[in-house]
């Protein structure tokens, strides 16, 4: 079946591209975002929240599980599968390069971070953990009935999602979401990125010693204490969120593996003897500095990882100015003009090369809710405000891909001095939830302008789930739980709207794109 036809968008100028006219490709990419790799059987994931989820102060928080999650191995699998045998509409030639934005992992564990490189590189993919059977809180067993259960209706009564909503039982499917399989991998470079989920206990709550203790211990709490503060909620999820571990609790088998990963551990795992690139984008000086953000360099564009997260616990980002100052030397490299604060134009001898931007937040979520951050120097971390001001002095950003609101969006940030021109700023809906899906990204010089294709893939798998024999029907149960969740499946806004999906960005070009080698 085709897809939806691209739409042109010319917000930046360039709208009159001759119908036909030869297209020069200077990248192909695929974006891959929020994929929330989870460890579902996790002593600190909090999923008995999910029953807050009409309180507003919860509205940070939750939701803490998803249906279809134990199935999100499958579905990544089989994404990446299709992407290896993808091509790009406009050119015809497949993805050179694939980006990752973030939230690989749910809940920044060390086995979660093993299962997410065993899948992108390939190798045996482990989601198991603590004992050979599942324990958790979709088992038939589980003191609670707010998670889905398909393996049948509890002693207790059918669950909420069962009685609710209709959704259907397929017994033994938790054994088989779990059993170890073999990923083959994705076969083109891909560059990694950290996100708040891989910072943050279920993104969010700072990863205090008490947690990290829990986290391998055998406890597993299935409800709120009785005495809780729910006016602060979000404040203890986020600085002390073993508060959370203070209620009734069922044993469940403990595992060394689900340790916290740090990011700099997070970072080192990445060092792979078979990565492609070295550390997948992570360089040495990250290895040795403990930082994230990163230069990639293809021949005709410079890509930038930011690291855009907040250690301190929220899931919202922000930029210390570190970070900040070394982001604008690294743009100072690959422009021979560009505007100083003071707004006079800095010439230098350096080749011109297109800028793309990649991290996890965007331009709307780089500020922080409740906590003033400082960096190293004592100075507020930037929000999105700030690096949106300095990317306009720049003008061969292009392009910003982004992740974690979980849906399709594209936005054109035009300059204020000269509206015609600016960056277009593009984020992707997640892996895990509804509408389960990827973006391939062609840049194209046409008529010596700059159109950015985009266009989104849905992962090769069946229709309907079949009989749950295969990888590929995992992955088709997975994407057909995630389209029925009650307000975040096709009921949501996390598709988009067409201008948010297969569309034609079209770019006034910021200097003679002939100058560009793509060899």
């Amino acid at each position: 079946m085709d897809g939806e036809p691209h739409r042109v968008r010319a917000e930046l100028g360039a709208a009159d591209i001759r119908a036909g006219a030869p297209r020069r490709l200077l990248l192909s990419l695929v974006h891959l975002t929020d994929l929330q790799l989870a460890d579902v059987q996790s002593p600190t994931r909090f999923e008995f929240l999910n029953r807050q989820f009409a309180d507003p102060r919860y509205a940070a928080i939750v939701p803490v599980q998803r249906p279809q999650e134990a199935l999100n191995a499958h579905a990544i699998d089989v994404m990446l599968r299709t992407v290896n045998a993808s091509s790009g509409p406009a050119t015809g030639a497949p993805p050179q390069l694939a980006v990752t934005t973030g939230d690989a992992i749910d809940n920044a564990q060390w086995n979660e971070v093993q299962a997410f490189l065993a899948l992108f590189d390939g190798g045996r993919v482990a989601m198991n953990s603590g004992g050979p059977d599942y324990q958790g809180v979709q088992s038939l067993d589980w003191p609670d009935d707010i998670c889905w259960k398909p393996d049948g209706v509890a002693a207790s009564g059918p669950d909420l999602f069962r009685a609710a909503f209709g959704f259907p039982h397929h017994p033994g499917l938790l054994q088989q979401a779990i059993a170890e399989f073999t990923a083959p991998g994705l076969q083109i470079p891909w560059l990694s990125c950290f996100g708040n989920h891989e910072a943050l206990n279920q993104g969010v709550g700072a990863v205090t010693p008490d947690l990290a203790v829990a986290m391998v211990g055998s406890a597993k709490p299935w409800a709120l204490p009785d005495d809780f503060d729910h006016d602060r909620a979000l404040e203890l999820f986020m600085l002390n969120p073993e508060a959370f571990l203070a209620g009734p609790s069922s044993t469940v088998v403990a595992d060394a593996g689900r340790r916290p990963v740090t990011r700099r551990e997070f970072v080192a795992a990445h060092d792979r003897p078979n990565a492609k690139p070295a550390g997948h984008g992570f360089s040495e000086r990250n290895r040795l500095d403990g930082t994230a953000y990163y230069v990639y360099d293809t021949a005709a564009i410079r890509l930038i990882a930011l690291d855009t997260n907040c250690l301190t616990g929220g899931s919202a980002g922000c930029l210390d100015y570190d970070q900040a100052r070394w982001l604008e030397a690294r743009l100072a490299e690959v422009h021979s003009a560009y505007r100083s604060p003071a707004g006079s134009t800095v010439r230098t001898a350096a080749d011109d090369r297109l800028v793309v931007i990649f991290s996890h937040h965007g331009i709307d979520t780089l500020i922080h809710p409740l906590i003033s951050h400082t960096g190293p120097d004592g100075q507020p971390a930037l929000g999105g405000d700030a690096i949106r001001a300095m990317l306009h002095r720049f003008p061969n950003v292009v392009l910003w891909l982004n992740g974690h609101t979980h849906l399709n969006a594209v936005r054109a940030w035009r300059r204020p001095d000269d509206p015609a021109r600016g960056f277009w700023e593009v984020t992707t809906s997640s892996i895990v939830d509804w509408p389960c899906q990827a973006r391939l990204v062609e840049l194209v010089e046409t008529d010596g302008q700059l159109s950015i294709f985009c266009t989104m893939i849905d992962h090769d798998s069946p229709a309907g789930p079949g009989l749950l024999r295969s990888g590929r029907e995992l992955a088709a149960l997975h994407r057909e739980l995630a389209a029925n969740v009650p307000f975040g499946g096709m009921d949501s806004t996390r598709a988009g709207t067409p201008a948010d999906r297969n569309v034609e960005l079209r770019t006034t070009a910021p200097f003679p794109l002939e100058r560009l080698r793509t060899g």
